[in-house]
């Protein structure tokens, strides 16, 4: 029980602490643009709005890095990702080691199962399509 609770707290925590390193680099990245549009001769209060312009909706883009994160983080997808491309080496040696058709055909369907497996995971991993984007 308790080994439970420190264990989400270390989870929230992580889960704090990527959102404050993101909202970090995203500002970064907005100071940056104030920085280029301040030098190419707007005031501060122009070089900001402009900025904020350009960059779009910085709550927006945040939501979606911590949602790429915690995508990439799970260690049941990180598997099946070791997991496929073992298939694939398997199928990719197969193809170019055997002579008989039939046996390098075998290497060839390896090979896809690979490809397809990893782009379900990736198709799967997508947020959803959201219609005022479009």
């Amino acid at each position: 029980m308790m080994r439970a609770a420190i264990a989400s707290l270390l989870k929230r925590h992580k889960r704090q602490q990527l959102a404050l390193d993101v909202e970090d680099e995203l500002q970064f990245h907005l100071q940056m643009l104030e920085q280029k549009y301040v030098q190419q001769g707007m005031s501060a209060a122009q070089a900001k709005s402009a900025a904020l312009r350009r960059f779009g909706d910085i709550e927006r883009y945040k939501r979606q890095c911590l949602h790429i994160s915690r995508r990439s983080s799970s260690v049941l997808r990180r598997s099946l990702k070791v997991l496929l491309l073992l298939i694939g080496l398997a199928g990719l040696s197969i193809r170019i080691l055997n002579i008989d058709y039939k046996i390098s055909r075998v290497g060839v369907m390896l090979i896809a199962v690979a490809i397809c497996g990893r782009l379900l995971l990736y198709v799967r991993g997508l947020p959803p399509r959201n219609p005022e984007c479009s």
